[in-house]
């Protein structure tokens, strides 16, 4: 049996056209902070990479976006975060002194964000912010400052534009709202 057969596509909880005016907004709010300066996007692997993308697109011209990719497990093939995060992959640009977005797809319980920002601070970047797609509060379990969040969403188990299920859904352009059989 396939490792998604439990689970099914429900409903789309986020539209393309939601979540493209939503990343253009967090892109105006980025562009007025840095516009003229060099900002390093380290995306988290693999689901925030479509998200990423997007964003650094719809900067204004006059940010010098680089882009740089870190990978960590919390998830595995199940459908909530295990809490135990492990370093699969490690970014190749050095950071020190250096304006950095930390950009992830969804904070579900904080734990993965809180390792991350807590592993990149310790390598002295001049200023290290956060931006997530998607949060869900009712699961959080560390509090983790998100500078910019495109959406609050309830605790329902989401894939679709970059998340996934045992990487199924991730190309869907939509976010869409998955239940069990």
């Amino acid at each position: 049996m396939d490792e998604t057969g439990d689970y099914e596509l429900d409903h789309i909880m986020l539209t393309r056209g939601a979540i493209s005016e939503r990343i253009s907004e967090l892109a105006a709010s980025i562009s007025g902070e840095y516009g003229g300066g060099e900002l390093i996007f380290t995306g988290v692997l693999k689901g925030a990479v479509i998200f990423m993308s997007d964003l650094v697109r719809s900067l204004d011209r006059s940010v010098d976006a680089r882009m740089d990719f870190i990978a960590v497990s919390s998830y595995g093939n199940a459908s909530a975060s295990s809490g135990a995060v492990k370093m699969i992959k490690d970014m190749d640009t050095c950071i020190e002194g250096k304006n950095v977005i930390l950009v992830e797809d969804i904070m579900d319980t904080g734990l993965t964000l809180s390792y991350l920002k807590d592993t990149l601070t310790a390598r002295g970047p001049e200023t290290l912010r956060t931006c997530v797609l998607l949060e869900k509060p009712d699961r959080k379990k560390v509090d983790s400052i998100l500078d910019y969040r495109g959406f609050t969403i309830p605790d329902e188990f989401v894939v679709g534009y970059g998340l996934d299920y045992a990487g199924k859904w991730r190309n869907l352009p939509d976010i869409w709202c998955v239940t069990k059989r």
